[in-house]
């Protein structure tokens, strides 16, 4: 049998299956005023939604493109479909999706994991939501999570939805939050009363089948006063030899001494761009706690935001990243300390082997009026081949005296005496590198939920023979 002599790359099997689409049900591509105005009467917007759209396509011509991370000059925005109309309305019932959108979710394990483990499901599938369905328990209680759009006609939700929706990420944020907020689609809603603690989550599985085709979803979560939540995301995509884009955007509302947890999983396929948006607002005594996974993209900008607001919050991010060949992953977390007393930790692992760049960026500001305030940040990276790279960017702007911050960061490889060591001990070389890596990962791991933790145990696909660093 011949040895393995690297770690292999992720097996994207699972995730590479696809079905034909029917190209008269695409929108032209590109980005222009008759495409906005068209998707605009697709979704029947209010009139104050024409005008956001309008009024961000006109920021978004005047933005100019970022320079300052990795390169995505193989995106080109006017080969990029923007909306895709499904032949099929959202659906409550899981037997009426159309049948071919069905087996996409089942063998992903979507309709499994509600029926096991989970208070509610929606699933995206290209610019629309399929399905969305939540447990009779959980709606009695007050909870509402459904599609961003019927809550957006809901008389009782809109005044709400026009008052959160793009305000922690406006327009003006940079040239693809303009974007988003031009062509935005789909997406979920999600409030939870005062008092009202969630024990099981919500999920949100977001896929995107389409060649050269884009996904904006719209995730807007608003937590009341002394409420909590756990909310798991996960995103793919199949393989093809041409760009995608997915530029969603993620707005956190967390009210005094609620506590929310948003754990995701990035698996998108080589080709795409991912360049998604994600901020928090946490009030007094609140909490959030980002828990993230980014295994996909051939190009990543991500950078969840904490902005906490109110004496005593608290944000936590926990990450991991594996970049194989023909990936730079760009991500990391940043963090606003704008009340006394806060606090903060930020705790990433990155893998690159194969030529991958992984590169993490850290922001911790603390304002002149967050006295008190402490935030911890620490980053470690292993590269398990010559050839691979890995950066560490942390910045801190720190404008007041009494405050508590660190930074740790550690780049390094798998070293020889620690697979002595092991061997020593009776394990093979293979095993026992393959314990380190997965030692390395398991902090991470261990925060993610069962099928998630094993889902990247399997995407990661550890196994090892030989000299690697």
């Amino acid at each position: 049998m011949k040895e393995k002599t690297q770690v292999d790359d992720i097996d994207r099997s699972l995730y590479d299956f696809r079905y034909d689409e029917d190209e008269s049900e695409f929108f032209d591509s590109g980005i222009s005023d008759d495409i906005i105005r068209a998707i605009s009467d697709e979704k029947n917007d209010t009139d104050w939604m024409r005008e956001f759209r309008l009024r961000s396509l006109a920021i978004y011509e005047r933005t100019k493109m970022t320079d300052w991370g990795p390169s995505i000059e193989g995106l080109d925005l006017d080969n990029i479909v923007t909306y895709i109309r499904q032949s099929s309305r959202m659906n409550t019932d899981w037997e009426s999706v159309p049948e071919d959108i069905k087996d996409t979710f089942e063998r992903l394990g979507i309709p499994q994991a509600e029926r096991e483990s989970l208070a509610g499901v929606g699933a995206q599938y290209d610019s629309e939501l399929v399905y969305h369905n939540v447990r009779k328990e959980v709606a009695e209680s007050g909870v509402v999570y459904t599609d961003l759009e019927s809550a957006m006609h809901d008389p009782a939700y809109a005044d709400m939805i026009r008052e959160h929706f793009m305000k922690l990420v406006p327009p003006t944020d940079h040239k693809f939050a303009a974007l988003h907020g031009a062509v935005w689609s789909g997406g979920s809603f999600v409030y939870v009363p005062r008092g009202v603690k969630l024990d099981i989550p919500l999920q949100s599985y977001f896929r995107l089948n389409a060649k050269g085709a884009g996904q904006f979803e719209h995730t807007l979560i608003i937590l009341e006063d002394n409420s909590s939540l756990h909310f798991i995301e996960g995103c793919s995509a199949p393989k093809y030899y041409e760009a995608g884009l997915h530029a969603g955007c993620v707005e956190l509302f967390v009210g005094k001494n609620a506590k929310l947890r948003y754990s995701t999983i990035e698996n998108w396929s080589k080709n795409m761009y991912n360049l998604n948006t994600k901020r928090a607002l946490v009030e007094e005594g609140g909490k959030v706690e980002w828990v993230s996974g980014s295994f996909g993209s051939h190009v990543s900008y991500l950078y969840p935001t904490s902005i906490l607001n109110g004496r005593g919050a608290t944000a936590e991010f926990t990450g991991i990243t594996f970049a194989g060949a023909g990936q730079n992953l760009d991500t990391g977390a940043k963090i606003i300390h704008n009340a006394p007393d806060t606090s903060s930790y930020i705790n990433t692992k990155s893998i690159s082997k194969s030529g991958g760049i992984s590169t993490f960026r850290s922001a911790v500001t603390v304002a002149k009026k967050a006295e008190g305030s402490r935030s911890s940040v620490s980053c470690e990276s292993l590269m398990l081949d010559d050839i691979s790279r890995s950066d560490t960017i942390p910045v801190m702007d720190i404008r007041t005296d009494k405050a508590d911050i660190g930074h740790e960061a550690k780049i390094g490889r798998i070293s020889d005496e620690a697979v002595f060591y092991l061997t020593s001990r009776g394990l093979d070389e293979e095993s026992a590198r393959a314990m380190i890596v997965r030692g390395f990962a398991d902090n991470v791991s261990k925060e993610l939920p069962l099928e998630y933790a094993m889902e990247m145990n399997n995407l990661i696909g550890l196994e090892m023979k030989g000299s690697i660093g």
